[in-house]
C-alpha cells in the first residue's frame, strides 16, 4: 500500500495534530504559558500562528495572539526549542490582500519582531493576493530564506492553479498546504487539493476541523450527517469529535488537524484518542451524508 510520508522538510514527521492560535487571546500571559505548555505535554509540536490573529475572538488587536506567543518564550525560553513554529502573513486589513515584495517582507519582519524569535519554522502565504505575481512572492520567499527568517513555505487557501504558479518560480519545495477540511467542508476532496498534496508529497493542515464547533452543536449541520456521525462514534465506542478528526485523518494525503480548542484536557483527549482511521465503508457514509445525496 502506497501512503504519503510526512515529512515537513528539516523538521520530520511532527504528528497527527497543531494547535490553531487564533482563539488565544487571553491577556493573561501565565494562561497562555500554561495553554501552551499543556499542549505541548500532551504530545503536540507544531504551533500555527497568523499576524491577523488577535483582530477577533476578543483579541486586543491584529498581531496581539503573535505578541502573546512572544511574551509565553520569554516566560519559559524552553517551549520554543519544544515547537515548530508556523505563522501567516499576507493578509492587509482594509485592502484585503497584498503580497508585494517591501509589504510581504515587512509583515514577515514584523511577525519575527512580535514573538522574538530569530526565524519562523513554516511560513504561510495566508490568502492569495490575486494581484500579485507569483514571480515576485516567489522572490520575496527566497529572500527571506536565504536571509534566514524563515525556514520552510507553505500557502494557505490556494487554488491548485494558484499553488502550482507559485511553485513553477521556487527553487525548493512548498511543504504544507492549508486549506479549511472537515466532514462538513470537503472542498479538498472534490478541487485537487489532496490530489495535489500526493502528488508533490506537500502536506495538507486541515482548519476548522470541527466547522467551527458547528459540527458538535450540529448548527446549521444537514442532520443527516450528524445522525451519522454519531451512528459511527458509537459503533466506535467514541466521540463525535474523534469520528471527525479520524475522517480527516484517514485520507493517504496525510492531514495534519489543527485544533482550536483552548482548553487543555480537550487537546489532550484529542492527541491521545487511538483512533486515526475509520473504514471506507465510514469514510464514504460520511462523505454521502455531507453532501446529502447517494454517491453514483
Amino acid at each position: 500500500m502506497v501512503t504519503s510520508q510526512r515529512n515537513l522538510g528539516e523538521f520530520g514527521d511532527i504528528g497527527d495534530f497543531g494547535i490553531g492560535l487564533w482563539r488565544m487571546t487571553t491577556p493573561s500571559v501565565d494562561e497562555a504559558r500554561k495553554y501552551i505548555e499543556s499542549s505541548l505535554d500532551a504530545g503536540v509540536r507544531l504551533l500555527d500562528n497568523a499576524d491577523i490573529y488577535g483582530a477577533n475572538w476578543g483579541g486586543s488587536g491584529r498581531g496581539s495572539c503573535e505578541e502573546m506567543l512572544g511574551k509565553v518564550f520569554v516566560a519559559d525560553k524552553s517551549l520554543r526549542q519544544r515547537c515548530v513554529l508556523a505563522t501567516k502573513g499576507g493578509i492587509i486589513p482594509g485592502v484585503p490582500y497584498d503580497q508585494s515584495s517591501a509589504v510581504l517582507r515587512k509583515s514577515c519582519e514584523d511577525s519575527l519582531r512580535r514573538m522574538g524569535v530569530d526565524r519562523i519554522d513554516l511560513y504561510f502565504i495566508h490568502r492569495p493576493d490575486l494581484f500579485a505575481h507569483p514571480a515576485e512572492v516567489a522572490e520575496t520567499l527566497m529572500a527571506l530564506r536565504s536571509e534566514g527568517k524563515i525556514a520552510e513555505v507553505g500557502v494557505s487557501n490556494f487554488t491548485v492553479a494558484q499553488y502550482d504558479a507559485l511553485r513553477s518560480f521556487l527553487p525548493f519545495k512548498i511543504v504544507a498546504s492549508q486549506p479549511e477540511y472537515s466532514a462538513a467542508n470537503l472542498g479538498p476532496l472534490r478541487d485537487g487539493t489532496f490530489d495535489s498534496c500526493m502528488r508533490d508529497g506537500v502536506i495538507p493542515f486541515a482548519w476548522s476541523p470541527l466547522a467551527g464547533g458547528r459540527l458538535l452543536t450540529g448548527e446549521s449541520m444537514r442532520p443527516e450527517l450528524i445522525t451519522a456521525l454519531d451512528e459511527i462514534a458509537d459503533r466506535h465506542a467514541t466521540t463525535r469529535d474523534a469520528i471527525c478528526y479520524a475522517f480527516i485523518l484517514s485520507h493517504p494525503s496525510r492531514p495534519i488537524v489543527l485544533l482550536g480548542s483552548q482548553r487543555p484536557e480537550r487537546i489532550a483527549s484529542a492527541v491521545n484518542n487511538p483512533l486515526r482511521e475509520l473504514p471506507k465503508i465510514d469514510l464514504y457514509k460520511i462523505v454521502a451524508a455531507s453532501e446529502g445525496k447517494k454517491l453514483p
